[in-house]
Parts: structure tokens; sequence; C-alpha cells
């Protein structure tokens, strides 16, 4: 059921569904096994999610946080003074489970932007921004570039908004066996795109040379694996995906 909703329903269609959905999945899936440290709740279970292949047992049923929004909390909760010092934080594409969150952050200057989402203050190009050069403190930019056909004009914009001295995280879906990234631009069927790169609006497979296609233009780069620092306890509560890279960028 999840599998058909994901792939025949509209996302932005989706996000609007979602928050209705919410709190009767919250309520059914109450529990003590697994806890989304974002909000802190605890279920018996988390929903599976996926394009393709399901994964099981990873979608938290309160923030419909999946493995990377919870990895990427932790690192940003206790590894950066991103829930303390004033910042100017630019989020494309925003996350259901870090929107009211972070938009309610009084250390915070925040501004989501997307070229579809109903949920972003600011509808854009990731490719033509219309920022100011080197405005933001921190960019977050999560899952976004394996959409755009022309990444390489993406990561330099985003090179161009960011404050020198600024950090962001730039995640994507990763193939940590694959050397170089794949991309063929001539796949453009759906169901083709699902089974080659993983998801229907997905345009290619990013390998371990995305690190330097971010140093290319400009960026300092470090490949973070943070569930390295937690036990296999914690990976198995929270719902982690153990050895994810987290890249984070500097200027």
């Amino acid at each position: 059921m999840f599998k058909f909703i994901l792939n025949s329903v509209p996302r932005p269609l989706l996000i609007r569904l979602s928050y209705v959905l919410k709190p009767i999945l919250e309520l059914t899936l109450k529990g003590k096994n697994y806890t989304d440290p974002i909000d802190g709740k605890s279920f018996r279970a988390f929903l599976p999610y996926g394009y393709g292949t399901q994964r099981q047992n990873v979608l938290s049923p309160s923030t419909l946080s999946l493995e990377r929004h919870r990895l990427l909390w932790l690192y940003l909760k206790n590894e950066t003074n991103f829930f303390s010092a004033k910042l100017k934080v630019l989020h494309f594409a925003p996350e259901q489970c870090f929107l009211n969150r972070f938009r309610t952050m009084d250390n915070l200057d925040y501004t989501t932007t997307d070229l579809n989402s109903p949920i972003a203050d600011v509808k854009a190009d990731i490719c033509n921004l219309p920022f100011n050069d080197n405005e933001f403190d921190v960019i977050l930019c999560n899952h976004v570039l394996e959409h755009i056909l022309d990444d390489k004009t993406a990561m330099e914009e985003l090179y161009r908004v960011l404050k020198p001295g600024g950090w962001g995280v730039f995640q994507i879906p990763q193939d940590l066996k694959r050397e170089t990234t794949f991309e063929d631009n001539t796949i453009t069927d759906k169901k083709e795109r699902a089974k080659i790169f993983g998801q229907y609006d997905h345009v290619r497979v990013y390998g371990l040379d995305y690190f330097d296609k971010l140093r290319a233009v400009g960026f300092n780069v470090e490949a973070v694996d943070y569930s390295k620092n937690l036990t296999a306890e914690d990976i198995n509560k929270y719902r982690l995906a153990p050895g994810e890279l987290i890249p984070v960028v500097r200027k």
C-alpha cells in the first residue's frame, strides 16, 4: 500500500495528506521498542518506506523522519552549534520532521526554499537562486541534488550564497560501493528510472566521487560517519542506517 501511494501520488499532495495521516499512525503504532530522537516519542514499530524495494521499520509515525533525518538530527544536536548560535539558515526542500522545529528556534534566521514544495517559503530554482552572494551561515540541502539535471550549476549556486566560514550538509542517496557517479539523461521512463536510479524522479546514482564534485566547485568537504559514535543498541533503537555518510561542507 505505501509503495503504491509513493509511486502514484504527486509529492505536493503527498505532503498535504501526511498531515492528516500522522495522528492516526502515531496512535496505532504507539509502543516502547523504537524511539524517534527528533521528538522523543516511542513506538512498537516504524513504517516501511521505499519507491522500489521497501525498507522495513524505517519511517517514524510521528515525525515521518527516515534514517537519514534522525542521523542528521543527532549530528546537528551533538556536534554543531546549530541549536545555540545565531545563524542565518537556508533549507532546501524542507522536510516536515524539521520544518516547524527549526522555524520556531529563536537562534535561527530561517528560510526555506524549493521549486515545487507547498510548505517552502520561497519558490526558487536551485540553479538560479534569488539570494545574494555570501548570504547564509548554514545551508541544508538534503536529497535534492539527485533530482537536478545540472547538479554542477546547483552546487556552484550553493557555494555562491554560503558565507565564507559557513557550513552545510548536502545529503544524497549514495552507493558507497560505486567509485563514480552514474547518470544517463536519455532514461526518462519513470519505471526505468526507479529501477536504475532507485526512484522515479532521480536522474543519477552518486558514487564516492560525489565529495570530489563538491570540492571541484570550491567546498572543503568532510564525509562524516556519525553512526560510528553510537552504540549498536542506539542504532537499532533510533532505526538508523549504520555507515551512512553525512557530507559536511565548508566555505
